[in-house]
This record gives C-alpha cells, structure tokens and sequence, in this order.
C-alpha cells in the first residue's frame, strides 16, 4: 500500500484514532495520520498524538525604533511570553489553519486597539477551487495566438488572453481545470498554480506559440531566450517621443512594431517638426499618416514581428516625392535592441552601413526608457460561503461589509482588489506576499491566507463570534489549536497597509514529514 493511500483508510467515521493514527479534521478529507507523519494535503501533521500545523504562523510586525526593518521574534528556543519590542502586531492567516468547511470560528479572530481604535482582524486559510491566476508577461514577443491554450507538464491549464500595452496576458487555473477535467490536469493545474503563487519558476507551453518561463518579479524566458526589456512603446509613440532626437541628424526614421510601425516623415510629429518627406513606402496596412499595421505577422524577431531584415516591410522609393540617391535610413525596434543604418544607392535601394556615432545617443535613449521586462502573477480567487461562515454566522453580512468598504480584506498582510458585484472576488499580487504562502490540498485546490479586518462594534453588528475574540498577546502566548511555533529565517515583504513590516517563523529542521 503507498504512502499516500494509507492516509485514506477506510475506517468508523466516528472513531477519532485508529490504532497509532489520529484523525484530522481541519478539512473534508478527514486523513487518518501516523505518528510522525502528514496527512495528504503536508500541512497538517502528527506531532506527539495532537494535529498540528506544520507551517509557522506568520506575524507582520511594526516598531517605531526599527521602521521598516525586520524585527526579531522568538530568534531562538521557545518563547516566554515576553514581547521583543512594543510595536504593533498583524496576525496574518498564513500558517494559522483553517475550518474548512467552516463549522466553526475562524482559527484566529484578534482583537487589537490602533491609533484608539478597536480592531478585530478574522484570520483564517482560505481553500480556493475557484481560483486561478492572471500572468503579465513583459514583452512584445509573439508567445501564442489569442486564446491558444496553455499548458503544464503537457496538460492543459489556462489560455492566453487579450495582450495589454507592451505585455502579453495569460489567464490559468480556474475551477473546470482545476476540478472539471482529469485527475492529471487537476494535479498539473494545482501544481503550476501553487509554484507561481509561491514565486517559482514555471515552464509553460504554448499551442501555435512558443515555450514560455514565468517566475514573477522574474524576467520571462521565450523560446529559450531571457527578455531583458519591456518596450517603451508602440512604433507611433517612440516616434512621437524621439522625433526631436532624430531631426537633423538622419533623413528618415522607421521604428518597426507589430502593432504599430512609426515613420516620422509623414508622422504628426515630423510635421510639427517640418520634416521633408522622403518618399518611403511601407508594405502595411496604412492608418493614419506614419502609422502602419501589419507590416508583418507578429513572431520573435524586430519589435515583436516575424521579420529579421527590416528592408522587407520598404516597397520602392518614390523620387517624385523625395526619395534621392545618398538619403539616410536609421531603422530601430521599440526596445532599442535591434537597429541599423542605410544610404540610398543610385537606384534609390536602401544600403546597409556602418553604424554612425551620431545616432548612438538617440539609440540609447530608447533603451533607457524601456523598463525591465518581468512577470507578474496575481493570485485571483473567490471566498466562497463556508469561508465566510467562519467570520460570521450570517455569511452574507461579511459580503456586504467588504462590498461597503467597512471591512479591509488582505492576503498574509498584503493589500488586495476586491472586484465590484456580487460576492468577495478578490486579486493581490504575490510579489507583496510573503514568501512560501500559499498551499493546497488534494482536492485539487489551493490553500491561500485571507484576513478580513474591522471595527470591533461594527464586527458584532454583523454576527460575529464576539466569545472567540482574542489579543495579540493571547495569540502570541497560546497559540492556536493547530499551530506549532518555531524559530527560523526572516521573509522579506513590505506593504503599505498595514503598516508593519512582515516577520515569518518558518519550520523548524527536521520537521515531520
């Protein structure tokens, strides 16, 4: 019998322990837990006979003396129950447990007076079937046609969705991946969702597209390439932005982009600046004046196109409306990274020369007004009613209370968008998280941390547990019915709101597995 199918046994529901198991009962799954050992979802194991949770409770943590700084907090051994410092404290749900499906109080529901104000912070672990994630991907490179599907580990589990100025989106995960197809896609789903919300790096592929690396806060990684730089713009826009660079020093000026091919001969902007016409034909589908679309199909080479010799998108020049043996060509792609230089021949053909010093700086420019590409991952999920049960024995008070901007919704600290309507669908992005907070369960489904923060009153008016109200200093002292305190690193995180800054305990060597 495998390690896994063990924790599953068939045993009398209602016994609590069986032989040397005990019986977790912190999610539906109800895994029967050796001494030891952890039950199927590793977040909750058997530590001397008792269910514990083996992650540590995280703690963000915020003096006067240290700023924004990391606080030391049970640096070493078991704490005394003596306060580090006298700064304020938020208990984040990470590590706190769950009560899923909530039959019971939230784990952790504390109560804390700032600036004379009485808080109330309801902390629990959120299990989320119906999330997913949104991916930013900085770049201008053909990854995939619109809604190609995305895949992990050769299952599906997500699509690419409508691009975004100088990004590419994917839109993963979501409840039909994560539970509506085969017992694979569910795992492959769950698997790249919980490395991407955790900040690892996740290969994807690309149907009709390419292979594509994410890691957020990371530079993506495209058909093996690393993408160093977002672009500054499209074609129209570097040329609105560096006309005035360009004039007088080159008689012509092409920026080459997917969306959009920039020509600042006919471009308002080459207007305003009296610039001569050249009589330059662009093989595209003409906008308005100096503005091309679909100069060539999108692909890895120039400014996001298919196309790796520029010439290729110039018809013949025109001598009746400027065109003229010795004219210069400076053609750029929007990032800056691609460039080269060309004099009109006799018979008016563009000729490839040395790259002049003169228009280095312009180049550069460009450059130094791209930003750095990266990935961006928001973690996307909807608290569904158990959850809320956990807050209020009157779920759809919490709904309203967070619809009516009386209640502060954050995630391990970090501070979320709550989507207007019915509802509490929220977004955060990960990088504001602290490290490592996100789990899951064999569901499949992931584990994220959810604090819901209010007024005390305006907590009992809404049916609040108001017995199971507790301080800080109560939290910090006894802990929780499934937490196991630890010493351990520092992660490092910093959001504006709270204002504290984040301390985390992690495991401790030579935890249970």
């Amino acid at each position: 019998m495998s390690e896994l199918s063990e924790r599953f046994e068939t045993h009398d529901p209602g016994a609590k322990q069986v032989a040397e198991k005990i019986r977790c009962d912190a999610c539906p799954v109800m895994c029967y837990i050796a001494e030891g050992r952890t039950g199927a979802c590793d977040r909750y194991g058997n530590v001397g006979g008792r269910v514990v949770r083996m992650d540590p409770l995280t703690v963000l943590e915020h003096s006067a003396e240290a700023g924004a700084e990391v606080v030391a907090f049970a640096d070493a051994g078991p704490w005394d129950g003596e306060l580090v410092n006298t700064g304020r404290r938020f208990v984040t749900a990470i590590g706190a447990g769950t009560t899923y499906p909530d039959y019971k109080p939230a784990p952790f529901i504390v109560s804390q007076e700032v600036e004379g104000v009485d808080l109330v912070t309801v902390v629990t672990e959120g299990i989320f079937s119906y999330c997913g994630v949104k991916v930013k991907i900085d770049t201008d490179r053909f990854i995939g046609p619109e809604a190609a599907t995305v895949r992990a580990a050769g299952e599906a589990v997500g699509h690419v969705t409508t691009g975004e100025y100088g990004s590419q989106m994917l839109s993963l995960g979501g409840v039909h991946h994560l539970t509506g197809g085969s017992k694979a896609e569910g795992r492959a789903t769950c698997d790249a969702l919980l490395a991407l919300c955790n900040k690892q790096a996740v290969e994807l592929s690309i149907d009709g597209g390419e292979s594509v690396v994410v890691q957020a806060g990371k530079p993506p990684v495209i058909g093996g390439k690393v993408e160093e730089r977002m672009r500054v713009g499209c074609g129209s826009a570097t040329i609105g932005m560096f006309a005035t660079q360009w004039r007088g020093l080159v008689d012509e000026v092409v920026v080459v982009d997917d969306h959009i091919t920039g020509v600042v001969s006919e471009h308002q902007a080459g207007k305003v600046l009296d610039w001569p016409d050249t009589g330059i034909k662009i093989l595209g589908r003409r906008s308005t004046p100096g503005r091309y679309f679909k100069v060539s199909e999108p692909g890895l080479g120039w400014g996001g196109t298919a196309i790796s010799d520029p010439l290729s998108i110039l018809g013949d020049w025109n001598p009746k409306k400027g065109a003229r043996p010795g004219l210069s060509l400076l053609m750029v792609s929007t990032t800056g990274e691609q460039f080269a230089y060309y004099e009109l021949d006799d018979e008016l053909k563009p000729v490839q020369k040395p790259f002049p010093e003169r228009l280095r700086k312009s180049v550069d420019l460009i450059e130094d007004n791209c930003e750095p590409a990266l990935c961006t991952v928001l973690f996307v999920g909807g608290a569904g009613g158990s959850l809320r049960a956990g807050v209020t024995e009157n779920p759809v008070n919490l709904t309203r209370s967070v619809q009516g901007l009386q209640t502060y919704v954050t995630v391990g600290g970090a501070p979320v968008y709550v989507w207007p309507g019915g509802g509490i669908t929220l977004m955060v992005d990960v990088m504001r998280v602290p490290d490592n907070a996100f789990g899951s369960v064999p569901t499949p489904a992931l584990v994220a941390p959810i604090e819901f923060t209010l007024r005390r009153d305006d907590y009992v008016r809404l049916g609040g547990y108001e017995s199971e109200i507790r301080s800080v200093e109560d939290v910090l002292a006894r802990g929780g019915e499934y937490l196991n305190p630890r010493r351990g690193a520092h992660a490092p995180a910093h959001n504006p709101w709270p204002p504290l800054t984040q301390l985390r305990r992690d495991a401790q060597d030579g935890a249970a597995r």
